[in-house]
Order: structure tokens, then C-alpha cells, then sequence
């Protein structure tokens, strides 16, 4: 096989790979400040669709980590993305917040609960049964069902809690649809992202802490994947998958030379 051309743009999660718990993982400002002064396109991503672009660079700042809000990509936009690019100008009834929200008003979207083309599922603290018995008979009656990421449960302090695809699921249950996730592992989510900063799959790289939906979500996007040990996936996990990252490294310091 042809060796693979030089890396010349990056793609990184964010939990797990620049920060863990609301700390910066040692390496990660060293890792950002070497992008920004090599100028190559970069984009920090995350599944979480809470916070919008600006929040999660002032929450960023705060930690010590300078990424511009232009290199933050996060589900909720690549969510108002896919469907900018499905049907422009639609309507949409959505449980989320505001990281959700604004980007679908950012694309010119309605958000209504009368007849909507679509119910949009994200990320919230606070999952409504009402919200979700109105987004269960909306489906009903034909808006097609999106949801901005799978993972089942998120962390908090106090331990996990019930994310999107938990809550998808009891949706689906009561409908018998399954929902559009466009968040990792969806490669469409990657492509999307790169779209964004004018990369190429064949000269990028995805760097994340998860083999089942970073690695994943790289490896069918065609990029290069780099699978970091400072999160999700452990050392004894990794020969579970079926599926290998391009290389396996201890944590984000150890890449800080590669850009």
C-alpha cells in the first residue's frame, strides 16, 4: 500500500483528549498553541450540542486553552449544517438548549411546535416528559425525527446521566422511528467539519479518546486516526474493536511534535 500523504490538517475531540473534568490534560495548550502558530486548519470537536460555539470558547479560555470559536465544531452545528443542506429554511420543533437552538436559528430555521418539518433531539439538563410526549406525537403525525448525537449517557459530578440516545430510544419505543443521528460516529459529521476549514480526508487527522465513535467516525471519513489513552477507551480495550486506529498513543503531548 502507498504510504498515506503528510497530515496538514487536524481534527480533535475534546473530552478526553484536551480536558477531563473541566482540567486541561497536560500537553493540550502546548498541542493548541502549535496549531495556531503553524497556521495548518484545525477544528476541536464535541458530541455534547449544550453550549453553543462562543460558550465553549469562554469555558476553554477559562481552563487555559485558546481555541478561536471559528475552530469549534460541535453536533448542534453540524445538526443546523445537514439540515441547511437537507431542506433550507425549514421548521422544527426541538428539545435542547441553547448551543441547539442557536445554531438552527443561525441557518434561518422556525422553531415551532405546530406542524413542524422535523423534531430535533439534543442535548439538555433537563429532559421534559412534556417536551417528549410533544416531540412522540409530532413524529406521529409525520415530522421526520433528528437527534444530534448517540451517546446514551453523559458525566457529571455526581455520576452519569441519561444523554440523547437514551432518550432517542424511549422516543423511537413510542413511535416506532428511529432518528437520524448526525454526531459521532457519523462520518457525516467529520466530513461536514471538514468541509468547514477546506480540508481533505487524505491529508487530515482525527485524535480522539474513544475507539466506537472517534476512531470510528475518522476511519469511515478517511482519515488518519490517532486513538489517545487519557479518556474512554484503555489499553485493554482497544483489541476488542474490530477495527484498529492508525496509531495509539499515552495522551495529546505526545502528538504536540507531529503538527
Amino acid at each position: 500500500m502507498a504510504d498515506r500523504k503528510p497530515v496538514e490538517s487536524w481534527l480533535t475531540d475534546m473530552d478526553g483528549v484536551l480536558i477531563h473534568e473541566g482540567v486541561p490534560i497536560p500537553g493540550a495548550d502546548a498541542f493548541l498553541k502549535k496549531l495556531r502558530e503553524s497556521g495548518r486548519p484545525f477544528l476541536v470537536l464535541t458530541n455534547n450540542s449544550i453550549y453553543t460555539q462562543r460558550d465553549l470558547h469562554a469555558r476553554l479560555r477559562r481552563m487555559g486553552l485558546d481555541v478561536p470559536t471559528q475552530n469549534i465544531w460541535t453536533s448542534a452545528v453540524a445538526t443546523a449544517q445537514f439540515l441547511h443542506d437537507q431542506r433550507p429554511g425549514g421548521t422544527a420543533y426541538v428539545i435542547g438548549e441553547a448551543g441547539l437552538t442557536t445554531a438552527l436559528h443561525d441557518i434561518g430555521y422556525v422553531l415551532t411546535d405546530q406542524e413542524p418539518d422535523f423534531v430535533i433531539l439534543g442535548e439538555t439538563r433537563t429532559y421534559s416528559f412534556e417536551a417528549m410526549t410533544k416531540a412522540v406525537r409530532l413524529i406521529n403525525a409525520g415530522a421526520r425525527f433528528i437527534a444530534t448525537n448517540p451517546d446514551n449517557v453523559g458525566p457529571s459530578i455526581e455520576g452519569a446521566l441519561p444523554a440523547t440516545g437514551s432518550v432517542a430510544a424511549l422516543i423511537t419505543a413510542a413511535t416506532g422511528k428511529k432518528p437520524y443521528f448526525v454526531g459521532k460516529p457519523n462520518p457525516l459529521m467529520m466530513r461536514a467539519g471538514l468541509n468547514a476549514i477546506g480540508a481533505h480526508s487524505e491529508t487530515s487527522a482525527m485524535i480522539g479518546d474513544r475507539m466506537d465513535t472517534d476512531v470510528l467516525a475518522g476511519l469511515e471519513a478517511g482519515m488518519r486516526t490517532f486513538l489517545v489513552l487519557s479518556g474512554v477507551t484503555q489499553p485493554d480495550d482497544v483489541d476488542r474493536y474490530p477495527f484498529r486506529a492508525s496509531e495509539v498513543v499515552n495522551s495529546i503531548a505526545d502528538l504536540v511534535d507531529r503538527v
